[in-house]
C-alpha cells in the first residue's frame, strides 16, 4: 500500500462529530520587528512593524482547517502536550512522516504516520506507548495532518 492509498476522506461528518466546525474569526495581533534570540539576550525594539493575523499564518486552507483539544501524552516526544490545541489541515497530501489524526477501527488518535516494508504503524512519540501497527484487516482512515501544535506555557 502506497501513502496514496490512504483514505482521506472529505466529509463534513468529522467536524461535527467532533464538534468544532471551521469558522475562525478575524482578528490581528502586534508584530515587532526584531526576532527574539533564545541564545544571548539582544536588545529589543521598541517599535510594532506590522500586525499579523493569526487566521492567516496558522490556516492555510480554510475550508479543510480544524481544530482538536489533544488527550493524552503519547506524542510529547515530538512537543504535542496534553491539552493543546491542534490545528489540522484536510487538503494536505499524506506523506510518511507527518503527524496525522487518524481513526483506527474507528478510534481517533494523534500519532506520527510512518510507512515500513511491513505497512503502516502510528507511531507514538512517548516510550510508555506502543505503535499501532496497521494490518490488512485494519481500517485506517487519515482525518487530516497537523500543522501546528499550540501549548499554553504558563497556567
Amino acid at each position: 500500500m502506497k501513502t496514496s492509498d490512504l483514505k482521506n476522506d472529505r466529509k463534513e461528518s468529522v467536524l461535527s462529530l467532533i464538534g468544532l466546525k471551521p469558522e475562525p474569526s478575524s482578528g490581528e495581533w502586534p508584530v515587532f520587528t526584531s526576532a527574539i534570540t533564545a541564545g544571548f539576550p539582544s536588545p529589543a525594539d521598541d517599535y510594532i512593524e506590522n500586525r499579523i493575523d493569526l487566521n492567516e499564518h496558522l490556516v492555510q486552507h480554510k475550508e479543510a482547517t480544524f481544530f482538536l483539544r489533544v488527550q493524552g501524552d503519547s506524542m510529547t516526544g515530538l512537543g504535542i502536550l496534553n491539552n493543546d490545541l491542534l490545528v489540522v489541515d484536510r487538503s494536505l497530501p499524506i506523506e510518511d512522516g507527518n503527524i496525522v489524526i487518524a481513526a483506527i477501527d474507528g478510534e481517533f488518535t494523534v500519532k506520527q504516520l510512518v510507512h515500513s516494508q511491513k505497512g503502516y504503524m502510528l507511531k507514538a512519540a512517548n516510550p510508555a506507548y506502543q505503535d499501532i501497527i496497521v494490518g490488512p484487516e485494519d481500517d485506517l482512515e487519515v482525518w487530516g495532518v497537523v500543522r501546528w501544535a499550540i501549548h499554553k506555557l504558563w497556567p
